[in-house]
C-alpha cells in the first residue's frame, strides 16, 4: 500500500475509534462518581423556579463542554427551636439542604441506590445540595394513585415500595409525601427530596407494615456504627442525629429478626425497575405484597 494512503487509512481508522469512545461515554450510564464530579465542576447555564414546594428550590442546566444535564439547586438551611404544622409542634425542627447530600450518601452505605446522586456546592455564594435531576419520570405517587395504576411487576414493585419505607423509617423522613417519590418509564422508584429528614426520635414511628427486607441490605443496616456515619455523613449530620439514626436502626433490626427467615429477600436490582417479570418476584416472593402496590 502506498504510504500516504496507508497514513490515511490509519487516520481514518483512529478517528473512527475516537469517535465511537466519545459516542460509547456519551451513551452508557454515569456512575456515582461521574455524576458527583458533573454536579460539582460542571457551568451552571440556566435555571427556573421548580414552583412547588416551600423551599424555593431551582431547576438548573449544567454543561461541562461535553455533556448537558440538569440539577436540583436547594439551599434552604432553617433551625427553628418551636415548629408547630398540621403534624403536631415538633422542636429541634430543622429543614435543610444538607440533609439532601446526607441521604444520598447514607442510601448507598446500605445499597438501597433510590435515592439520586447529591452533592455540596456553593451556588450565589450560600451553601447548596446539587441534586442530579431525575431522567425518564413517567410520573409521582400522587398520580399513580390517582390514576389507580399498578406496576406490571407487583412483586418487585412492593419489594422496592418496603425499601423505601425502611429507609424512611431509618432516616426519620418526616415529608415523604406522595410527590416526593418519582416513578420512571420502567417502574423504578426513585425517593427524592429528604431535607426534613434525620430527626431525633430514638425509635421509628411504625414498623408494623414493615414485612420484608432484601438480606443484603439487612446485613449492611447491621453493619452500620458511628464511625462509619461520622465518615460518610458527618459532615451534614451532627453526632446526635446520627446516634438517633443508630438507635432507630437497632429497632428496625429487632423488629426484622423477630419477623425471622420469611422477612429476608433477594431484592430484585433497582435499576432494572419493575416493567417486566423477574424471576425471584414474578411468583410474589415479596414478603407481603399489598394489592395497592406500594404507599
Amino acid at each position: 500500500m502506498h504510504p500516504v494512503r496507508y497514513r490515511f487509512t490509519c487516520l481514518a481508522a483512529l478517528a473512527f475509534v475516537l469517535t465511537s469512545a466519545a459516542a460509547s461515554a456519551q451513551t452508557r450510564p454515569l456512575t456515582d462518581a461521574e455524576m458527583e464530579a458533573f454536579l460539582r465542576k460542571a457551568r451552571v447555564v440556566a435555571t427556573k423556579p421548580i414552583g412547588i414546594g416551600v423551599t424555593k428550590s431551582v431547576r438548573a442546566t449544567l454543561t461541562d463542554g461535553t455533556r448537558t444535564h440538569d440539577a436540583h439547586i436547594q439551599v434552604v438551611d432553617i433551625y427553628k427551636p418551636q415548629f408547630v404544622s398540621d403534624k403536631g409542634t415538633e422542636f429541634n425542627f430543622r429543614d435543610t439542604w444538607r440533609y439532601n447530600v446526607a441521604a444520598y450518601r447514607l442510601d448507598r452505605m446500605l445499597d438501597l441506590r433510590m435515592v439520586p446522586v447529591s452533592v455540596e456546592r456553593r451556588w450565589n455564594g450560600t451553601p447548596a445540595a446539587f441534586t442530579w435531576w431525575v431522567d425518564d419520570v413517567m410520573m409521582d405517587e400522587r398520580k399513580r394513585l390517582e390514576k389507580q395504576m399498578r406496576a406490571p411487576n407487583i412483586g418487585c414493585w412492593t419489594q422496592h415500595a418496603q425499601t423505601l419505607r425502611m429507609f424512611d423509617a431509618l432516616i426519620e423522613n418526616t415529608d415523604r409525601n406522595l410527590g416526593n417519590t418519582l416513578i420512571s418509564n420502567t417502574w423504578r422508584i426513585w425517593a427524592i427530596d429528604h431535607t426534613r429528614a434525620f430527626r431525633r426520635s430514638p425509635r421509628p414511628p411504625d414498623v408494623a407494615d414493615l414485612t420484608a427486607i432484601d438480606r443484603r441490605v439487612f446485613e449492611r443496616l447491621a453493619a452500620l456504627d458511628l464511625p462509619s456515619l461520622r465518615k460518610e455523613i458527618g459532615r451534614w449530620v451532627d453526632d446526635s442525629e446520627l446516634r438517633k439514626v443508630l438507635s432507630r436502626r437497632d429497632a428496625l433490626l429487632e423488629h426484622y429478626r423477630a419477623l425471622g427467615e420469611r422477612a429476608l429477600i433477594d431484592r430484585v436490582d433497582p435499576a432494572a425497575g419493575c416493567h417486566v417479570l423477574h424471576h425471584n418476584a414474578e411468583n410474589g416472593e415479596t414478603g407481603g405484597a399489598d394489592s395497592k402496590g406500594g404507599r
